[in-house]
């Protein structure tokens, strides 16, 4: 989807999710929001999973409205990844959570 600028939806999404800090963590709600896109936390979701493997994008500072990473299946496996380390995000069973406070907006 284009918007009147010329700039994707996904776009005007990843470069809000681009901007967030080392070490901290945003909603999917506030990168809506951010991006221009209120009330559409569903859309930054379908963003992320579209995102190709190996991406630069910092997927792993988007947490859902508790806090947690939303990722399919086991999330063990992204507990080690140094990306996820960095951010603090404590693992118990197939659900990650930010230990740090989110950015506030």
């Amino acid at each position: 989807m284009k918007t009147a600028d010329g700039d994707s939806t996904h776009g005007r999404i990843h470069k809000v999710v681009s901007r967030i800090p080392r070490g901290r963590v945003a909603t999917y709600g506030q990168i809506a929001r951010l991006a221009g896109l209120a009330r559409q936390a569903r859309l930054v979701g379908y963003a992320m999973h579209a995102l190709p493997a190996g991406t630069r994008l910092p997927w792993q500072r988007v947490v859902n409205a508790q806090g947690a990473i939303s990722l399919p299946g086991s999330v063990k496996a992204y507990a080690s990844t140094p990306a996820v380390a960095s951010i603090s995000i404590a693992f118990s069973g197939s659900r990650g959570r930010a230990r740090k406070p989110r950015n506030e907006t």
